[in-house]
C-alpha cells in the first residue's frame, strides 16, 4: 500500500478512535452540567475555539465572498454534526460506548453507500455491489451481536 493512501487511512482510524472515546467523554460532561444538549454545546463551542485559533494562526481565513460561494447544503455540516453529538451524548449512558459507535458506523455505511451510488454533494459515483451490500450486513451483525446477551 502507497503511503499516499496509508497516511489517510491511518488519519482516519485515528479519527475513528477519538470518535469513540469522545462519546464517553461527552457523556461525562452532560452528567456534570445536567442537560446533554448543553454538553454538546459546549462540546462544539471548544472545538469552535480550538479551530478558529489554528485557522487564525496558519493565516487560512477565507476571502471575502467565499463564504457566500458556498452552496447552500455546505451549511448543513454544523448542523448535522450537533445533532450526532447531541444523539451520542444521549445514547451512550443507554447502549454503552461500543453499541453507540456500532449504531453510527452503519448508519454511516448505509448513508455512504447511497450517496455513492447517487454521487451525492459532488461525490464520484460508485455503483452498489453485492460486496459493499455485504460489508454493510456485516456492521450490522456487529451491532446486533454487541447488543446479545
Amino acid at each position: 500500500m502507497s503511503i499516499s493512501l496509508l497516511l489517510p487511512l491511518l488519519g482516519i482510524v485515528l479519527g475513528g478512535i477519538f470518535v469513540a472515546a469522545q462519546a464517553p467523554i461527552n457523556a461525562s460532561l452532560a452528567r456534570a452540567l445536567g442537560d446533554p444538549l448543553l454538553a454538546a454545546g459546549v462540546s462544539f463551542g471548544v472545538g469552535f475555539v480550538l479551530l478558529a485559533v489554528i485557522a487564525l494562526l496558519r493565516g487560512s481565513w477565507p476571502a471575502e465572498g467565499a463564504m457566500a460561494a458556498a452552496p447552500w447544503w455546505a451549511w448543513l455540516g454544523g448542523v448535522l454534526g450537533a445533532f450526532y453529538v447531541a444523539i451520542v451524548i444521549w445514547g451512550v449512558p443507554q447502549l454503552g460506548a461500543m453499541s453507540t459507535v456500532a449504531a453510527l458506523i452503519f448508519g454511516q455505511v448505509v448513508a455512504a453507500l447511497l450517496l455513492d451510488a447517487v454521487g451525492g454533494f459532488g461525490l464520484p459515483v460508485q455503483a452498489i455491489t453485492w460486496q459493499r451490500l455485504m460489508a454493510i450486513a456485516f456492521i450490522l451483525g456487529g451491532l446486533l451481536l454487541s447488543r446479545a446477551g
